[in-house]
């Protein structure tokens, strides 16, 4: 029998797509800190009305990525330094506890992070930060899934927002930190082959601790 024609692809609602176009051009800082959204701009940009322009930033702000004004529009709110203190300490819980877990690693382990690592290297090259702070991302989310504790892993997916869009800041303000962490993440990886718990937590450690550095205003 021939198959039955193949239905019109449908396409996600209208609120979600602009809540979609929003949240990612926030993310990777094409709306930076300071910019004023207006609903009608939104809308045109988006093709849509102005009611699910309202709902998509509604959800927006609830999530911390924006502070609406009635009648102006919505802020996109800037990554202000306490926020980063506050992410770094959290992330420095998690991952060193996290990567002692992790070893000694499952092969599957090992080969997703080498993957990622070359990944990482292919889209500095290419100038992409947007997907250079996914990349990054996905590596430390990688070790995290790998430790076993549903609960700190979840809490962990809470920062994913809040690291994409300090990665892209950081980068572009820092652009010499994308090779620096290449470096890192691959001095993480070693001593993660090598099975030395300890090291591995030595590594995630300055690793991190460097944003802190860089919020003070000094480099390294």
């Amino acid at each position: 029998m021939p198959s039955a024609p193949a239905g019109p692809v449908r396409r996600p609602p209208a609120a979600d797509r602009v809540y979609t176009h929003v949240k990612q051009a926030v993310l990777d800082r094409r709306y930076e800190g300071g910019t004023l959204l207006t609903e009608g701009e939104l809308a045109e940009a988006v093709g849509v009305s102005r009611t699910p322009v309202r709902e998509a930033l509604l959800k927006l702000e609830m999530e911390g990525l924006l502070k609406l004004y009635p009648k102006k529009g919505a802020l996109v709110l800037a990554v202000s330094a306490q926020e980063i203190r506050d992410v770094v300490e959290t992330r420095l819980l998690v991952e060193e506890f996290a990567v002692r877990r992790a070893v000694p690693a499952p092969p599957a382990l090992i080969a997703r992070l080498k993957e990622l690592l070359e990944e990482q290297k292919r889209r500095a090259e290419a100038g992409d930060l947007a997907e250079v702070a996914v990349t990054d991302r996905c590596f430390h989310a990688e070790i995290v899934q790998h430790a076993g504790n549903q609960i700190l892993a979840r809490l962990y997916d809470q920062l994913r927002d809040r690291q994409l869009r300090m990665g892209v800041a950081v980068m572009q303000s820092h652009p010499d930190r994308i090779a620096k962490n290449i470096a890192e993440h691959a001095e993480i990886l070693e001593r993660i082959e090598a099975e030395d718990a300890e090291g591995a937590a030595q590594c995630v450690r300055r690793h991190l601790s460097w944003v802190k550095v860089l919020v003070r205003g000094e480099d390294r």
